[in-house]
């Protein structure tokens, strides 16, 4: 006797409190035969991670509560084999060594679609085809400048006031310092 292949959903759990973004995203991946499942924060996630742990994870890196960096580790403790993307409207080359470092494969900048993920999971998933640079070259002080700036703000919910007040500078300087583009190096 028999038995027919069963055909293999991979498993996806998608974690932001965007309910929007979320939803949109779980419908995409689900119209592309992936078996998704939701949560919109950490503890959410856990659970569902535990009940049944997922393939892979797209985690929005801030969420009110514990952090998606905070998620990495934590899923990556349940399941190391679980492949993990981290999303953020906020960027920074810091937090992205940190999520790589906690176990992700990629980190994407928002707004990502599901083709966007999808080429980041195949891109961590390829070996590289170019040798690493022997020396990292440091960012410029005007970059860094910019990144922990935009790091700030981002920790100060936005709030440009309170962000002036834990740089130690004027809120009509930082209003300026926002307008300009970022530096390239």
């Amino acid at each position: 006797m028999s038995t027919a292949p069963v055909d293999h959903r991979p498993s996806l759990l998608l974690v932001d409190d965007d309910t929007t973004l979320r939803e949109r995203l779980a419908r995409a991946f689900r119209e592309r035969g992936w078996d998704v499942t939701t949560a919109g924060n950490h503890d959410e996630a856990m659970v569902a991670a535990r009940r049944e742990s997922p393939e892979y994870a797209v985690v929005d890196l801030r969420m009110p509560g514990q952090s998606g960096l905070e998620l990495v580790r934590d899923l990556r403790a349940v399941d190391a084999s679980t492949r993990v993307i981290v999303l953020t409207g906020y960027g920074s080359i810091s937090t992205t060594v940190d999520a790589i470092r906690l176990g992700a494969v990629n980190y994407l900048p928002k707004p990502a679609d599901a083709d966007d993920i999808l080429a980041a999971f195949a891109r961590a998933e390829e070996a590289p085809n170019v040798a690493a640079p022997e020396t990292l070259q440091a960012p410029s002080l005007a970059r860094a400048e910019w990144e922990h700036i935009h790091r700030v703000l981002a920790d100060s919910a936005g709030n440009i006031s309170e962000a002036a007040r834990k740089l130690g500078i004027h809120r009509r300087s930082l209003q300026r310092k926002l307008q300009k583009y970022p530096p390239s190096r």
